[in-house]
């Protein structure tokens, strides 16, 4: 470099020098700190929420149960514990329509869907036959059963539900004069009593008698 002693060229190399240095080292730690190819050094990345610590995501309880579709029919034809005369009245209404009601639902806690039926007339729809079926060892097993007509049994919230109709003397099929509602639960292997409530209907309304002027 002309117009510079010695000592001013060992200068201005030593400076050139620095600042490749300074240079390197910036790329350096640029390159870490982007990730590239280098070592993380904030652990390993999160695991979704559903699996933390490793646990296994369990399903629902509506779909561990088995979904249950029978031959509702078939089912109370071929149980001997339903009565001779509600089997005979099991015919089709119309074509092959039967008078029959199916519900699914878990009213025992058992491995799959329990099957409610109510058999029905087919002239007015009066349940003749309340039952329910659980599922055990992959056949269908009469828990319950109610005979007594007009009756009919629902599934909610977990509980079975029979309605009975309360008819008085002179009352019309279409106009009971109440009803006994009962509420079961599944315990110890049986269905047991805890609720009873009956109604009585008005017979103001519907129909029924006036009341005298």
């Amino acid at each position: 470099m002309r117009g510079l002693t010695d000592s001013g060229r060992g200068t201005l190399q030593a400076a050139f020098t620095a600042v490749a240095v300074l240079a390197a080292l910036a790329l350096f730690v640029s390159a870490c700190a982007t990730g590239g190819t280098g070592a993380r050094d904030e652990g390993p990345a999160h695991a979704p929420s559903d699996a933390v610590a490793g646990a296994a995501v369990s399903p629902s309880p509506s779909s561990s149960k088995a979904s249950a579709h029978v031959d509702a029919v078939r089912l109370v034809k071929d149980d001997p514990s339903v009565s001779a005369e509600v089997k005979r009245d099991l015919k089709p209404c119309v074509a092959n329509e039967y008078p029959i009601d199916v519900s699914y639902g878990d009213v025992t806690g058992g491995p799959g869907d329990d099957v409610v039926v109510n058999v029905l007339t087919c002239g007015d729809a009066v349940g003749v036959g309340s039952y329910v079926y659980r599922q055990e060892r992959g056949r269908y097993e009469n828990v319950f059963r109610a005979e007594e007509p007009p009756v009919y049994a629902e599934i909610d919230r977990g509980d079975l539900v029979v309605t009975k109709q309360v008819y008085e003397k002179g009352d019309r099929v279409s106009s009971p004069s109440g009803e006994i509602v009962t509420t079961y639960g599944w315990t110890a292997g049986r269905f047991v009593k805890r609720y009873n409530t009956r109604n009585d209907y008005s017979n103001a309304v519907g129909g029924g008698a006036s009341p005298s002027s």
